[in-house]
């Protein structure tokens, strides 16, 4: 694993080392929730996916807090069984009857959604992937009949702030 001890980190940080180490021995990889505040809503994240399995490291916004870490989860023990999941595809074996597309997460949000990470991989080089989950009718964030304040509550972690990866109702959600 590439963990950084430096007498530049804090305790705090060296603390939050040992503990991603810690859950990434017993568990595979590391969940980090960070909860909603007044500027926006919570999200997970994980940390030591890409160093240990090689898959990119995975965010979900917005959904519940006992939600989120399953969702994380599922996804690192699928992809380091060798599951490839692809941008734009619906997955709807998550959670039953509620879709989850992939979108990769633009370089600039990784400081404010990855910022522990930034621990293990201290240069940011690391894949990303943002999972969206769609609402139980199937409305997605970028959907006209999404549910007002939606798009708010779960943003894309886009440069444009919508899909780009897929042309959402054409070869997308």
């Amino acid at each position: 694993m590439c963990a950084v001890t430096t007498p530049a980190l804090t305790a705090a940080d060296q603390e939050l080392i040992t503990w991603i180490e810690s859950q990434a021995k017993e568990r595979g990889n590391a969940v980090i929730a960070v909860p909603s505040d007044d500027k926006g809503s919570g999200y997970c994240f994980t940390a030591c996916a890409w160093a240990l399995h090689n898959v990119p490291e995975a965010v979900v916004v917005g959904l519940p807090e006992q939600m989120a870490p399953v969702l994380l989860d599922a996804y690192v023990d699928r992809s380091a069984a060798g599951e490839i999941f692809e941008v734009g595809k619906t997955y709807e074996d998550f959670f039953e009857g509620v879709p989850v597309v992939f979108e990769r997460v633009a370089k600039g949000h990784y400081p404010e959604y990855f910022g522990s990470a930034f621990l293990v991989y201290p240069d940011g080089d690391f894949p990303a992937l943002q999972l969206i989950v769609a609402t139980p009718e199937g409305h997605f964030p970028w959907h006209s009949d999404a549910p007002e304040g939606f798009a708010e509550w779960q943003p894309v972690l886009t440069e444009s702030g919508v899909p780009e990866s897929w042309r959402p109702g054409v070869d997308g959600p």
